[in-house]
């Protein structure tokens, strides 16, 4: 094959897998500043130079009971995307997480002669193991964020590389706390808390309520806690409605980043923004609640006692966990007080926050494409 630039067809799901689809681009640019990428993205992907097909926020639900109600718009969003992908065959297509979107698409590219690599091993070693022989059925390679998973992958003949995580290498190892403050408007010696509900408009239905009342509980108990949340594009109008009366809060557009920086805990929904969290070496307390069909269902698949990505890298609770029924304000703030109440607690997670930075940073950006050049044959 040519050493020409190639074409990409890429999908990302949501605001997650914009952010490493985005941080992956500036990698493949700066290998092949010609190359051209298209398909679905956000923002991030965009200002990389990606063709936005469809925005990313169309296929940003979760669990069968919000994709049951998007049935029919993500199914005809998929065959269209398919129709033009094989209308003119990109060199490789990279489905990036959204592993119940992407890999029907990816397998039937894979079977038109297209390359399919798919970015974020499905979490198989935590649910839903039988996805391995989708996952071989559907895709030419995997990038894995995580160290433990090629291994796992190569035992069911799925080819694989550890490329670690873009996050790792894009939040520095010292976090900017005293700058983040500055910009935020918060002073060097108050107590801040952030509340991070999601991106997605079903977890604001079903977290951001409980976490903003554990919030006004926190904050009757501590007067002086100031307050941060920080709200994805569009979610604002969520949000507010939820705001209970009395709460001091400020809310950011974006600036998840500067708030994960600044504050000294965050109250944070399961998610990447639980590995950002700890990136930030912030301790944290993590929440998650769902429809109560797609937690019974998911009750029957778990592996391990573990769902916050920083506790499922360490093997242990590092940090709390209130999930579904748990997830209580009164159970939040108590969790989120305990935190504040202990700096020696909060100075160990910190400590084994940092282990997981130093194994997570691979320099992922050019990683992952040695790995795409590689399956190019180039």
């Amino acid at each position: 094959m040519s050493d020409t630039a190639p074409r990409f067809g890429m999908v990302a799901g949501e605001a997650s897998g914009d952010l490493l689809g985005g941080l992956l681009l500036a990698g493949l640019h700066q290998r092949w500043p010609g190359l051209v990428a298209q398909g679905i993205g956000g923002p991030r992907m965009d200002k990389a130079g990606f063709e936005v097909w469809w925005p990313h926020h169309k296929l940003s639900v979760f669990g069968y009971v919000d994709a049951l109600l998007h049935i029919r718009e993500i199914l005809g969003i998929r065959k269209q995307l398919t129709e033009r992908l094989l209308a003119d065959k990109p060199q490789a297509f990279i489905g990036i997480d959204a592993p119940d979107f992407n890999f029907a698409l990816e397998a039937r590219l894979k079977a038109e002669g297209i390359k399919a690599i798919h970015f974020v091993c499905p979490s198989i070693w935590a649910w839903r193991g039988d996805r391995v022989e989708k996952i071989r059925r559907s895709v030419d390679h995997v990038l894995c964020l995580f160290p433990f998973e090629p291994a796992l992958l190569r035992e069911a003949g799925i080819a694989a590389t550890y490329v670690g995580h873009p996050l790792a290498d894009a939040i520095p190892l010292e976090p900017p706390k005293a700058a983040s403050r500055a910009a935020l408007g918060l002073g060097e010696g108050d107590a801040v808390v952030a509340l991070l509900p999601g991106s997605r408009k079903s977890e604001i239905r079903y977290i951001a309520a409980p976490l903003l009342q554990a919030a006004l509980l926190m904050q009757r108990a501590r007067p002086e806690l100031r307050l941060i949340m920080p709200v994805a594009p569009g979610l604002r109008a969520l949000i507010e409605p939820l705001l209970p009366p009395g709460l001091e809060i400020e809310l950011l557009d974006g600036r998840s980043h500067e708030a994960l920086a600044a504050c000294d805990l965050t109250l944070v929904a399961s998610g990447t923004a639980t590995l950002e969290a700890a990136l930030f070496k912030r301790p944290m307390v993590i929440a998650y609640r769902m429809h109560w069909l797609n937690w019974r269902r998911i009750q029957g698949q778990r592996y391990q006692p573990w769902v916050g990505l920083p506790n499922v890298l360490a093997r242990d609770f590092l940090v709390p966990e209130l999930l579904q029924d748990d997830c209580t304000p009164e159970a939040l703030a108590r969790e989120g007080l305990a935190w504040l109440d202990d700096p020696a607690r909060c100075a160990r997670v910190q400590t084994r926050f940092a282990e997981q930075h130093e194994i997570l940073r691979r320099n992922t950006a050019q990683v992952a494409t040695d790995a795409i050049a590689q399956v190019l044959g180039r």
